[in-house]
């Protein structure tokens, strides 16, 4: 087959279209063109506040108005298969490439001006195209009637596309999907709540099998993931991480970030993240092949003594020695230390660390964060060990300490001197 060269730049048309509009149609757009452009050459400063109202609000409807006329010009479209004449597959496919909408979107449209078009979604159609629900309604008024049971009468699902439209005057899209999923509570209780639980029965057993979590560490110093899960547990990691956000835990310092401005909720839903993770008992961690699913730091003695070092994961990446000791008061974490000629001189246990009983009596003790100035409870607090374990020091009650998060770094960052006051309070002075 050869190629036909173009010598022309006409616009592109569709097969089987007049090459000039009809005198109805040029008339319609021309209408149309001219209302828009004068709009548009509104000077909006120049309203007042009622008339920006109105004039919003105008707008709003008539967006409804023109993707009604989107979605059924569409279908029509669709049903022509206008798209046939130059090998389109789908017909959203010849769309797009002349609208520049993503295949996606234009699909969706064309999925919906096909359910407009039919009988029994006249109403949804007809509420579109006068403008007074929004698009966003319209496919999930649609999607709710057309998820009901098949023997549900015709009768049933007329009333529930009716109710769904008057609640639509009340409700946004995504309370309309919530409400949908129950309308036959409403329009027929006694099939309603076995509908419901079938719904809900297939909800979750779509949402196990479409459990999954993908890691990927880009080589410097991060890691990047991306999971799905159940919405409970979603809902439960969400508000596990506010708590463990919000701000009355922390100080105003650690509210900032490195620029001094507050911090996004992300960033602290991240940091919350992190803390999560570090903090998750070790004596909870499940076991593979008898050993708990902890990670192993290898450094040498002069690594672990030194102020400047790093240390071996098992993985194959590598963390500062400073943070290492962090993490080693704290969260399942083994150092493994070597001597000169790589021999075992000691493998830390995370039996170390300060039980239960400990963690309690030192919460009653210090009351919170023993940073002076710091207002962090005891229950956002770490365990600190003032002589380092892995120098010999005890896992004691009178040798420990509570530290936020934030201080806990500054105890191991090797650029800071902690000092300990008779008081039992701490400072951190940044070494000269």
């Amino acid at each position: 087959m050869s190629a036909i060269r173009v010598e022309s730049e006409t616009p592109w048309r569709a097969p089987g279209v007049d090459v000039e509009a009809s005198p109805l149609v040029a008339a319609l757009l021309r209408r149309l063109d001219g209302v828009l452009g004068e709009l548009h050459e509104v000077s909006l400063g120049a309203l007042s506040d009622p008339d920006v109202v109105r004039l919003l609000d105008a707008a709003t409807a008539a967006s409804s108005r023109l993707t009604s006329l989107e979605c059924v010009t569409a279908a029509e479209a669709d049903r022509r298969r206008l798209g046939k004449e130059i090998g389109a597959r789908h017909t959203h496919q010849w769309w797009a490439g002349r609208s520049r909408r993503t295949h996606a979107e234009a699909a969706r449209l064309t999925r919906l001006g096909k359910a407009l078009a039919s009988d029994q979604h006249a109403p949804v159609a007809d509420a579109l195209a006068s403008g007074s629900v929004r698009v966003e309604q319209a496919r999930v008024i649609v999607e709710a009637v057309d998820a009901l049971p098949v023997h549900v009468e015709a009768e049933t699902r007329e009333q529930a596309e009716l109710v769904l439209l008057e609640l639509a005057t009340q409700h946004d899209a995504r309370e309309l999907r919530r409400i949908g999923k129950r309308i036959l509570d409403v329009v027929a209780p006694e099939v309603g709540e076995s509908h419901e639980e079938a719904v809900l029965a297939a909800e979750e057993s779509r949402a196990i099998a479409g459990v999954e979590l993908s890691l990927v560490d880009d080589g410097e110093g991060r890691c990047h993931g991306r999971f799905t899960v159940p919405s409970h547990v979603g809902a439960m990691l969400k508000r596990h991480l506010l708590a463990l956000a919000n701000p009355a835990r922390h100080t105003d310092a650690e509210l900032r970030d490195e620029a001094g401005e507050w911090k996004p909720l992300r960033r602290r839903l991240g940091e919350a993240f992190v803390e999560y993770v570090e903090r998750y008992p070790a004596d909870a961690t499940p076991q593979t092949a008898g050993v708990n699913a902890t990670v192993v730091v290898t450094m040498t003695l002069e690594q672990l003594l030194a102020e400047h070092a790093t240390a071996l994961l098992d993985d194959g990446s590598r963390m500062s020695a400073g943070q290492a000791r962090r993490l080693a008061c704290e969260a399942g974490i083994i150092p493994a230390v070597l001597d000169a000629k790589s021999q075992p001189l000691d493998l830390g246990r995370t039996a170390r660390l300060y039980n239960r009983a400990q963690r309690i009596a030192m919460g009653l003790r210090d009351g919170g964060c023993t940073a002076k100035g710091c207002e962090t409870t005891a229950s956002g607090c770490h365990a600190h060990h003032d002589d380092p374990w892995s120098l010999g020091g005890l896992t004691d009650l009178a040798l420990g300490r509570l530290l936020c998060p934030r201080h806990h770094r500054l105890a191991h960052d090797s650029r800071y001197v902690m000092t300990i006051h008779a008081d039992n309070t701490v400072t951190f002075i940044m070494r000269t």
